[in-house]
């Protein structure tokens, strides 16, 4: 267990410094996923199977989506509708696809030979919901409260652009008008 442990460890830090480090929004977000995965099996292993599946579903499954519909919204025409055929070469996808399938090769590994059984018992998500609703409800409010003023603020912000005409304007000028 101690093996699985420090190979999604390593894939997890490998992937995210690789997020880090692409120029590119796609790339990054393929090396993201992965690294959340990684994350997850963490999870998996250290016994807490409903931590792994609220990362998988909340995170690698949400967060995501919101991230490619933001990339999406950025698109910025014909010069990017060449740049995404590039992207979707297979040599773009082998590194991502590599780890992907070194997480799912350990986390069928684990499953067949029943190792990753937790020694203290899994955490049920009624004492994961006592415990947010109980001595952790000030920090769940207040990160929800920093949510809402970022939320807040990337409206105004975006609102401000509109008005202003930036935000539809290109290296070429304004799009579409």
């Amino acid at each position: 267990m101690n093996a699985a442990f420090y190979l999604a460890a390593a894939v997890a830090v490998t992937a995210t410094v690789l997020t880090i480090t692409r120029t590119s929004a796609v790339h990054a977000l393929l090396y993201l996923v992965v690294s959340l995965l990684a994350v997850a099996v963490v999870f998996y292993v250290l016994g807490a199977p409903f931590a792994a599946a609220l990362e998988v579903i909340v995170y690698a499954g949400a967060i995501i989506v919101l991230f490619v519909f933001v990339v999406m919204m950025l698109n910025l025409g014909e010069a990017a509708a060449a740049e995404e055929r590039r992207w979707i070469a297979p040599r773009y996808w082998i590194g991502p696809a590599a780890l992907s399938a070194l997480l799912a090769a350990e986390l069928c590994y684990l499953y067949v030979s029943g190792a990753a059984q937790p020694s203290g018992g899994a955490v049920r998500p009624t004492v994961v919901g006592a415990a947010l609703f109980g001595p952790y409800l000030l920090a769940v409010e207040l990160a929800s409260m920093l949510l809402l003023a970022g939320l807040v603020g990337a409206y105004h912000i975006g609102r401000h652009l509109f008005a202003d005409g930036a935000a539809r304007a290109g290296p070429d000028g304004p799009r579409g008008e």
